[in-house]
């Protein structure tokens, strides 16, 4: 009979030889076989004296192993012997008052999806426990590993799953949409102003703003302020592009209007102005008051500026001038960006309370 293996290890594609290796150097009683049946990014681990000793091991030893799977089951890859070898582990592992997701990664041509296994599998675990199905944040996780022919079982905390999202973050969605970047425009040598609209261009669309004016003060040269503002639409044209093919939503789409900085002060009077600046107080000591005017405003305009810094004038009509980094300059391609992630972060934890 085919000796079973104990571990599934996965890694990224190119590393098997060197995930192998070094878990022989650090459990010489293990044996290890990269790329089973040729399949790229696993190594399969047999010859465990303490399954959980030994993988904790592995983790611990080997930074190359980004995933590390105690097999606890086997199965022919046929939908019933999947189902059936799971329910039978999930009788000991899961109760009846907790919640479970599935989650299969198939590997090889079958007649089958791995939302079919899902399906099948999730339908026989929940028969045999009572438990409910929690897709998002379950108590237990399923996992189903499909090589080949081969199916390998292991049931693990639902803790133990990295995400993007969880309990306790809060997406900042609803923050950004609030946010109005007034941008001076970036003049000087044509190419240097088209690169670094398109620069600009992606930041504000990366964080999907209400809205991004570009923001000249005075007269400026026609030609080089047209290259800024094509960057900026390429740009942002560019990271929309990206973000659709992506996300499971629908991107929203920045618009960008053109507007002298002092009359967009003088008509926006009464709406939060926030210069980022590095005559501010640090963003830090002015958390609160920055977090009372996003939490009290439906648009809040935050000012950044270019090679010249936002004219000293409008500094009296502003609410809050903040600095972000103090001691240092930051290029105009890293401003806007940086005063988002900024007071992104001194507000965060309270973001639950925005409508």
């Amino acid at each position: 009979m085919r000796r079973a293996p104990c571990l599934l290890v996965k890694c990224a594609l190119g590393f098997e030889n060197v995930v192998a290796a070094r878990i022989k150097e650090s459990a010489p009683w293990l044996e290890p076989q990269p790329s089973p049946r040729g399949f790229k990014g696993l190594v399969l681990v047999y010859g465990c004296r303490d399954k959980e000793a030994d993988a904790r091991l592995i983790e611990d030893s080997v930074p190359e192993a980004d995933k590390v799977v105690r097999i606890e089951g086997y199965a022919r890859a046929e939908l019933d012997d999947m189902a059936r070898v799971a329910a039978e582990l999930a009788r000991s592992r899961i109760e009846p008052g907790e919640c479970f997701a599935v989650r299969t990664t198939r590997r090889g041509s079958h007649g089958f999806t791995s939302i079919d296994v899902n399906v099948v599998v999730g339908d026989a675990v929940r028969r045999a426990t009572g438990a409910c199905v929690n897709l998002s944040f379950p108590d237990k996780v399923v996992a189903v590993e499909i090589v080949g022919k081969e199916a390998f079982i292991s049931i693990y905390p639902g803790r133990l799953e990295w995400k993007k999202m969880k309990p306790g973050k809060n997406p900042l969605t609803k923050l950004f949409k609030r946010i109005s970047v007034v941008q001076m425009p970036y003049l000087g040598p044509l190419d240097a102003c088209r690169n670094m609209g398109v620069r600009i261009g992606r930041e504000v669309q990366n964080f999907e703003v209400r809205e991004l004016i570009v923001a000249p003060s005075g007269q400026v040269d026609a030609r080089q302020l047209a290259e800024f503002i094509m960057g900026v639409v390429e740009g942002i044209e560019s990271r929309f592009q990206v973000q659709s093919k992506s996300y499971a939503r629908r991107p929203w789409k920045v618009p960008v209007y053109v507007q002298d900085i002092h009359q967009l002060v003088r008509e926006r009077r009464g709406e939060p102005i926030i210069v980022m600046e590095p005559e501010g107080e640090y963003i830090t000591r002015v958390a609160e008051d920055l977090w009372r005017l996003i939490r009290s405003s439906k648009r809040v305009n935050v000012l950044v500026g270019a090679r010249e810094g936002i004219p000293l004038g409008i500094y009296r009509h502003a609410d809050l001038v903040v600095d972000i980094a103090p001691g240092i300059t930051l290029s105009t391609d890293y401003a806007a960006a940086s005063a988002l992630v900024a007071i992104s972060t001194v507000v965060h934890d309270k973001l639950g309370e925005l409508e």
